[in-house]
């Protein structure tokens, strides 16, 4: 059952059980401080952010409560807008009834151009992921500037051609959103489009959105992957390239084409389940690390810099995810998995509302948990000449060619038969292909002389190999035997 006359999405189940996001706080009567000036702080953080719904007289648990009970306190939530945000600002106060029971929500408009604050004692807010921060000095002057970044996707494209819209899409847009009015109407309520005088006007988050080929409004409003032979780029006689494809089309489209793409060119390497013993193959690189990726990087990017395309660069241990313009300004490498701050915040709750961005920040943190459950490194962030990269490496990719499938039967049979040494032994050259006694002394804790007898015994049943025609090589490698 919808139940706001405004914005069709939200329904009574939505009410009751939406996480809080970015985009929707709820709050009860009973809280603590509860008072219209906390109200106008949250609201206050949502204008400065990326817009968004609060709803009063909804307790955390999703009850429905009723405003009725606050008697004449009631008029002063009613005013709070005036009294106590300042400048003036475009949030719309509707009044519900469910089931004999009013609740207040507020619509909260993002604006791209102001910055909001108490009116009684100017204290500065903004809402990062589910939660209102109070900003200062320094905060303030980088929110004035992320804001003069952000005002790109709001501007208007005056040669737009309608017929270049996507309408398969925009039905599904429209499906998503319970919405059941005309396309054009339901761009100007996302504030993707404008009306004027009767006549409709797109913005180009609506173009980056929306157009069949936004790159015949934007320059290089598209993706580009590269697949390199080896670990590094190389040119002229040496030109190592193999494969160069760029998509070309809107935003969603555009992760569509490069998912599909992807999951057909990523390899497979087995991945060493320590407790079972086993080899399970899995793909290259996790599928949640690298489209978390590729949708924070068409999100965020900067497109008001022309002229440079999203790459992925794929390389033989590593991929490159790169876009221009710098992380927003409250943002820092150290920070990214933690910190969320919208660089297009037009396109980001666009994509939201499909599904493709995640909230609190879930998307990076995603990336992270992923490669780490794969057993892969880190993910690495840099900023270098005003471009944000995202490097995914990895560290045991090579295995499904070094490592004979005979080798790795032998070693699942006999598992539950290693002790505890033998198998952080396999474990280390399984990710470091090679290991020297010193080497596994160091990580394995356990002494040279017991090293030595279980590496004696892995050459001997075939497992492992020595790599040295010395009889008493300290520094011989030791590596899975190649058949």
């Amino acid at each position: 059952m919808v139940v706001s006359n405004i914005n069709p999405q939200i329904t009574l189940k939505y009410l009751k059980t939406k996480v809080e996001n970015q985009y929707f706080e709820r709050k009860g009567i009973g809280e603590k401080n509860i008072k219209p000036t906390k109200i106008a702080e949250e609201l206050i953080g949502m204008l400065n952010a990326d817009g968004g719904v609060l709803v009063f007289g909804v307790s955390d648990d999703g009850q429905i409560q009723d405003l009725k009970t606050l008697g004449d306190k009631l008029s002063d939530y009613r005013a709070l807008v005036i009294n106590f945000i300042d400048p003036y600002c475009n949030i719309h106060i509707e009044e519900v009834d469910i089931e004999g029971k009013l609740i207040f929500i507020y619509h909260v408009e993002q604006d791209i151009e102001r910055i909001f604050k108490r009116k009684d004692n100017e204290n500065i807010y903004l809402r990062v992921d589910d939660q209102n921060r109070l900003l200062n000095r320094n905060d303030v002057k980088a929110l004035e500037y992320d804001k003069l970044i952000r005002k790109y996707e709001d501007e208007i494209e005056p040669d737009f051609d309608f017929e270049d819209l996507d309408k398969k899409l925009l039905e599904r847009y429209k499906e998503k959103l319970n919405y059941r009015g005309d396309i054009l109407e339901l761009l100007t309520k996302r504030h993707l489009a404008v009306k004027k005088d009767g006549f409709y006007k797109i913005k180009k988050a609506g173009i980056l959105l929306f157009a069949k080929d936004p790159e015949k409004y934007i320059t290089s409003a598209s993706l580009r992957y590269i697949r390199y032979e080896g670990n590094d780029a190389q040119v002229g006689t040496e030109h190592n390239v193999v494969k160069d494809v760029r998509f070309e089309n809107n935003i969603p489209r555009i992760i569509g084409s490069v998912k599909d793409f992807m999951k057909a060119s990523l390899k497979d390497y087995f991945f060493l389940d320590l407790e079972q013993g086993r080899f399970n193959k899995v793909p290259e690189y996790p599928e949640d690390a690298w489209l978390e990726g590729l949708v924070n990087a068409l999100c965020h990017r900067s497109y008001n810099v022309h002229g440079s395309a999203i790459y992925v660069k794929h390389f033989d241990n590593r991929i490159e995810i790169s876009n221009s313009g710098p992380l927003p300004a409250q943002v820092t490498v150290e920070n990214i998995r933690t910190e969320r701050y919208a660089r297009n915040p037009r396109i980001a709750r666009a994509l939201e509302d499909m599904g493709f961005v995640r909230q609190l920040n879930e998307g990076v943190s995603r990336i992270y948990k992923s490669m780490e459950a794969s057993m892969l490194s880190k993910p690495e962030y840099k900023e270098v000449n005003g471009n944000v990269y995202l490097i995914l490496r990895n560290k045991v990719s090579q295995h499904t060619k070094t490592i004979p499938d005979e080798v790795l039967l032998s070693i699942q049979n006999q598992w539950k038969s290693f002790n505890e040494t033998q198998r952080k032994i396999l474990q280390f050259l399984f990710y470091n292909n090679q290991a020297t006694i010193d080497d596994l002394v160091v990580s394995t804790g356990i002494n040279e002389k017991t090293i030595r007898i279980y590496l004696n015994q892995f050459v001997k049943s075939e497992i492992l190999d020595r790599l040295s025609k010395k009889q008493r090589d300290r520094n011989a490698s030791f590596v899975f035997k190649k058949l």
